[in-house]
């Protein structure tokens, strides 16, 4: 807000003077930082001065030659400050915002005056996508931050994490994590014999022979998850061969979508031990047997996915083998499977 304050000045007069010889002169204009709208105001008491006016040229400012003996000048109050601490933060590279979870301030009050008093920064320097991530000890500030138009993202164990669309538009920030991804294990001996489990829980697939499955964990690729399920499973150890197929579906658990990688894998070690918590059994089944069990009949899914075991360790299916290559797009090393004699065979003609 920007007071402006002219100078005092009588019509037909000489412009006044203090009789110590200064000018009467007004802030010509006055800056008010934006103020809360919590912040009350009080009247400011107006001082009185002795000083009298006179003009330049000797003459009284007042009919009859005598001033009064006390002139009220209104003295203006001094312009309020309050500074609000923007919260620290990084541009992302879709210029969006993201808030350093480790600065945020410790009281609920100081958070909503930096939070809102960014916001409006933020907003100012055209920014679009803001990431609030905050963690578990700092929970009570969640709601806070929802009050000023965030909403929830995702949740991991420790932390939540929000996001806030500023552009009148439609909002473009990535969805939160919409899929589960699952591993199974085709494993198979030289007597043509399958590792096969019945597991212990209240699903379609309870008191059912199948292959080991499970989730993958976080970081985890998804041959080592293949390896390891099997290993707390069965105690078997294995060796990565091929992956041959996988399986997308909707509306899995919690809603989510899931996938499911088969996964060909070479026994290293026989002997099996369950784990007793998860696994009700666990053997070795011959090939022929499991086909032939009224699950699979009706199962045309899992019936191929044997299928293609079958045919991959008969050499008929190649199937993808994991290749570990560099991309300049994240600087990092990572697995591509794909099918290397084909695609070797398709680049010999081009050499």
């Amino acid at each position: 807000m920007v007071e402006t304050l002219e100078r005092f000045q009588l019509p037909g007069f000489p412009k006044p003077v203090f009789s110590n010889g200064s000018a009467i002169s007004w802030l010509k204009s006055c800056k008010f930082s934006e103020v809360s709208r919590s912040l009350s105001w009080k009247p400011f008491p107006c001082k009185t001065s002795t000083a009298k006016l006179s003009y330049s040229n000797g003459s009284s400012a007042f009919r009859g030659g005598q001033p009064p003996r006390k002139t009220e000048i209104l003295a203006v109050p001094p312009a309020p400050t309050l500074s609000f601490e923007l919260l620290d933060a990084w541009d992302d590279e879709y210029s969006g915002v993201i808030v350093d979870p480790e600065s945020l301030p410790s009281s609920a009050k100081a958070f909503s005056s930096s939070l809102r008093a960014s916001l409006s920064h933020w907003k100012l320097q055209g920014k679009r996508g803001i990431w609030l991530k905050i963690h578990l000890q700092q929970a009570d500030l969640v709601p806070l931050a929802i009050q000023e138009g965030f909403n929830y993202h995702h949740a991991e164990p420790g932390y939540v994490m929000l996001t806030r669309w500023i552009p009148d538009e439609p909002c473009t920030l990535p969805a939160g994590p919409s899929h589960h991804i699952g591993i199974g294990g085709f494993v198979i001996n030289d007597d043509r014999e399958v590792l096969v489990v019945k597991e212990k829980c209240p699903c379609s697939c309870s008191g059912v022979w199948k292959l080991p499955t499970g989730y993958i964990d976080k970081s985890e690729d998804i041959f080592s998850g293949a390896m390891r399920e099997v290993k707390e499973e069965t105690g078997v150890d294995t060796i990565f061969l091929k992956m041959v197929a996988f399986r997308h579906a909707h509306h899995v658990a919690f809603e989510k979508s899931d996938l499911l990688f088969v996964c060909m894998l070479k026994p290293l070690s026989f002997k099996i031990t369950i784990d007793e918590e998860e696994i009700q059994a666990a053997k070795w089944m011959p090939l022929q047997e499991l086909l032939e069990q009224t699950t699979y009949e009706g199962d045309h899914l899992s019936r191929r996915v044997i299928e293609i075991c079958i045919a991959t360790y008969e050499n008929r299916y190649r199937g993808f083998v994991a290749h570990q290559l560099s991309s300049k797009l994240d600087g990092k090393l990572s697995y591509l499977y794909y099918d290397d004699v084909v695609l070797f065979k398709s680049l010999s003609k081009y050499r």
